[in-house]
């Protein structure tokens, strides 16, 4: 149950975004730019790097709709999803994914835990300074969405359905306010 007085039929972030719409904006539009604006990394590997951050934060509503939209945009589905989850190290990702989601692990235990060996793998498996970039934001954008989601106790729907329901909305439509 909600720490607030929110509408129950709205489960995570959207019922958030529907309480205080001055925020709504901002933060969709950030979810937006990170998660299928222009970058290197791909749709589907942006929102593999959101969802396993949140999965690492036990924030099961952010783990569960990212989740959701990484398979849907990345071959290997659901099934990717989970073993990355499961474990990275033995997860059939590029290794270039695999270090770059070891800085997104880094930076949600903290930003000062990203250290030279970390960018020095990246780069030494291709990634760029964008791509290292853009993950370190998407890490750190996505621990300020976990505490804001679970912080207030919102929602998390109790039909797995749900989650490929908003994902292709989602895949389809963005993060507009309201829709996220």
């Amino acid at each position: 149950m909600a720490h607030i007085e929110l509408d129950d039929a709205v489960p995570g972030l959207p019922a958030l975004l529907a309480f205080r719409p001055e925020t709504a904006g901002p933060l969709s539009a950030l979810a937006e730019a990170l998660l299928r604006g222009p970058s290197p990394l791909e749709r589907g590997e942006r929102e593999l790097i959101a969802a396993y951050v949140s999965e690492l934060n036990g924030c099961d509503f952010c783990a569960a709709s990212h989740g959701a939209c990484a398979a849907a945009q990345l071959p290997g589905g659901m099934s990717l999803v989970r073993q990355v989850h499961a474990n990275l190290a033995v997860a059939p990702v590029s290794d270039k994914l695999r270090e770059l989601l070891g800085i997104a692990a880094a930076v949600q235990r903290g930003g000062r835990e990203v250290a030279d060996e970390h960018v020095a793998a990246a780069r030494g498996a291709g990634a760029t300074d964008v791509e290292i970039h853009d993950t370190v934001l998407i890490a750190a954008a996505f621990c300020m969405y976990n505490r804001y989601v679970d912080g207030l106790g919102t929602g998390v729907p109790s039909d797995p359905g749900a989650y490929a329901r908003m994902a292709e909305r989602i895949t389809v439509h963005g993060y507009a306010a309201g829709r996220g």
